[in-house]
């Protein structure tokens, strides 16, 4: 086994009583897709997908053609984003069916993605507008992770589950979020023994961008200073009680890369209502994803086919141009490569990510390059 490709998979591809009642009737992550327009020449927008259409995740045979096709990618299973407020689930129906049904027969973990939600979270005009709160992340302590824990049992208990050393795999967005981290984990620990699991495997996303705390007005403030190397940062995730961390190098690439501009007029411009922003070229901006910490056995490394928030966003700071099957397949190549010195149950790499199209960030069939973003991890493995 070259690696263990894990893929972070959307549930916003179904309408929900909450979204209908912020952004309309049947919205879902399509509607934003589809509305998305070019901002610079040879932007290629929108997105359009190819061999699974515009579906809707309420159906069992969308949900089934996702695992096929991921699966003959070489792709181990899907970490299903899950939200929890407080005992309030929100986008659960899709993963809930999956447990229910046992079908699809591929392997699945979660993440809990907590973070707030507000009115910049899925819909892009709302970019330029005052924030506000949707949809607080809150954590009130003991009872509430007790049932937390209780809520996903089942699927804990699921032999589809992904493991590593035997353990059932649970991932947290944003450690630094979580006031009381330690007691949290200490709680699940011991609630996964006394409910017949061998513990749990815990894993902390590790993104130096997610040292921020969102405040219930909608802005962020710094929660620890900032840290000198990749080493400390991982090493402060691991000590508040991680098993392991997901290594995530978006901005640290971002840094290294050639293709950024940035300057005054520019600015200027964007001021007065043009879209002007900032360009990534992915090629050279993959090369520095990575750090030499990633070859630490508990440290797993993420992969990303490519990056456009356009769709979600007013302006388009942060788009990766040239992001090809073919320069991602050696992205991949190099991440397999950095995890090919660890023992087997440790080569792990997250996949960011199966289906966020409002990122542009997936690796779906679409119809620039059809089936080319699998091809190129099948290639690679």
């Amino acid at each position: 086994m070259k690696a263990r490709i894990i893929a972070l998979y959307l549930p916003q591809f179904h309408p929900i009583p909450e979204n209908d009642r912020w952004w309309g009737p049947g919205f879902t992550e399509w509607t934003n897709v589809a509305k998305a327009k070019p901002l610079f020449r040879g932007h290629q927008q929108p997105k359009i997908p190819a061999n699974l259409g515009f579906y809707d995740l309420r159906l069992p045979e969308t949900r089934e053609a996702q695992a096929e096709l991921a699966r003959e990618a070489g792709i181990e299973g899907f970490c299903y984003y899950h939200y929890w407020f407080g005992g309030k689930e929100l986008l659960e129906r899709p993963f809930r069916e999956v447990v229910a049904s046992g079908k699809p027969d591929f392997p699945f973990c979660l993440c809990w993605a907590n973070h707030s939600w507000s009115n910049k979270t899925w819909n892009r005009k709302s970019a330029m507008q005052e924030n506000s709160m949707l949809m607080e992340q809150v954590y009130p302590g003991r009872e509430d992770d007790v049932a937390h824990f209780m809520s996903i049992l089942p699927a804990l208990k699921d032999d589809r589950y992904i493991r590593i050393d035997g353990r059932p795999v649970f991932v947290l967005y944003s450690p630094w979020d979580h006031p009381h981290v330690g007691e949290w984990i200490q709680t699940w620990r011991q609630l996964s023994v006394e409910h017949g699991l061998p513990g749990l495997y815990m894993i902390g996303i590790c993104d130096s961008t997610l040292t921020f705390r969102q405040k219930p007005d909608g802005t962020r403030e710094r929660v620890m200073p900032n840290l000198e190397s990749s080493a400390e940062l991982f090493q402060t995730v691991l000590d508040m009680g991680f098993d392991a961390v997901n290594s995530f190098g978006k901005r640290r690439g971002e840094m290294l890369s050639a293709g950024k501009y940035q300057d005054l007029a520019k600015t200027v411009v964007r001021r007065l209502g043009v879209p002007v922003g900032l360009r990534y070229e992915y090629a050279k901006t993959v090369k520095g994803f990575f750090a030499p910490e990633d070859r630490w056995e508990n440290v797993f490394p993420t992969i990303l086919p490519q990056w456009d928030r356009t769709p979600r966003m007013a302006s388009y700071d942060g788009v990766y141009v040239h992001a090809t099957p073919e320069a991602f397949e050696k992205h991949v190549r190099q991440a397999v490569d950095i995890v090919s010195g660890k023992e087997p149950e440790h080569r792990v790499i997250f996949l960011k990510s199966w289906n966020e199209w409002g990122e542009g960030n997936y690796v779906e069939p679409d119809t620039e390059y059809g089936t080319g973003f699998l091809t190129a991890i099948r290639k690679a493995l």
